[in-house]
């Protein structure tokens, strides 16, 4: 052996130089080692994880949450947006759950001040009443009509089936109702007016609509309609070919938690 670890041997012997490896096991006649084959599906993480011992996994791995404080800051942002618009999203669904409850009395609310759907107006004070002057050239025919629904057993039919009217003047017109039934009835009434243009002119003084109406085992009662029809009814170009006007009254019996249709579209 010669120095730096160097063995020789004669002329044309072999020359075997540095550390110990492959050259130096050939020659002492040893085995090199077969390198272990990595089994299939092993991840390349199987280095830090070996001999079943925990390892703190490497940087960028996917599933981990980063550890960089500008990824963090954003996600931060994000869930603070969602939480925003999910406050945003609960709010309008409330808001469009108590609209849908008042949407029914502000729809009356506003067909008897517009007429819109065939809905009669309320009557003017007093001295507006008494200080109209009637249209006399414009006679209108007004009929009456009368329904049940086959929820209330009860007759009901107008006293008369048509009068005569002019604008600016008052009328009073009778339905009459009947329980025929051995128990008592609650009763609640809808209207409507046809055509429904005319709805804005026709004014009740006094009705019966959308009252509770109790009638005992066969009780029967008159119930009476109050009304005119504005003057202006006559001044309004849409209704100069309009001669005829019909009042229809719906009986539906009152339950708790009932929702009437609106005039006009039953």
């Amino acid at each position: 052996m010669g120095p730096g670890g160097r063995v020789g041997a004669g002329c044309g012997g072999l020359r075997l130089c540095g550390a110990p490896g492959a050259l130096w096991a050939l020659g002492l006649g040893r085995a090199l080692p077969r390198p272990r084959p990595r089994p299939e599906g092993k991840a390349r993480y199987s280095l830090w994880a070996a001999g079943g011992r925990q390892a703190p996994a490497p940087r960028g791995a996917r599933g981990l949450r980063s550890s960089n404080p500008f990824t963090r800051k954003q996600e931060e942002e994000w869930r603070r947006r969602n939480r925003s618009a999910l406050a945003y999203i609960a709010a309008a669904a409330v808001g469009m759950v108590g609209m849908s409850y008042a949407a029914v009395p502000l729809y009356r609310l506003y067909c008897q001040a517009t007429g819109m759907g065939g809905t009669t107006g309320a009557g003017h004070g007093s001295e507006q009443i008494e200080s109209m002057e009637p249209v006399r050239d414009r006679v209108i025919r007004v009929t009456f009509n009368a329904d049940v629904h086959s929820s209330i057993q009860w007759h009901f039919r107008p006293q008369q089936s048509e009068i005569y009217v002019v604008p600016g003047e008052t009328a009073l017109a009778f339905y009459r109702a009947k329980n025929p039934t051995d128990k008592p009835i609650i009763g609640i009434s809808t209207y409507n007016v046809i055509p429904f243009e005319a709805g804005q002119y026709f004014n009740k003084i006094q009705c019966f609509c959308f009252e509770e109406q109790w009638l005992n085992p066969q009780e029967e009662v008159d119930m009476p309609v109050f009304f005119y029809i504005d003057p202006e009814f006559a001044e309004d170009p849409k209704m100069a070919k309009v001669d005829l006007i019909t009042l229809s009254y719906t009986f539906f019996e009152a339950k708790e938690g009932q929702k009437l249709p609106l005039p006009g579209f039953q």
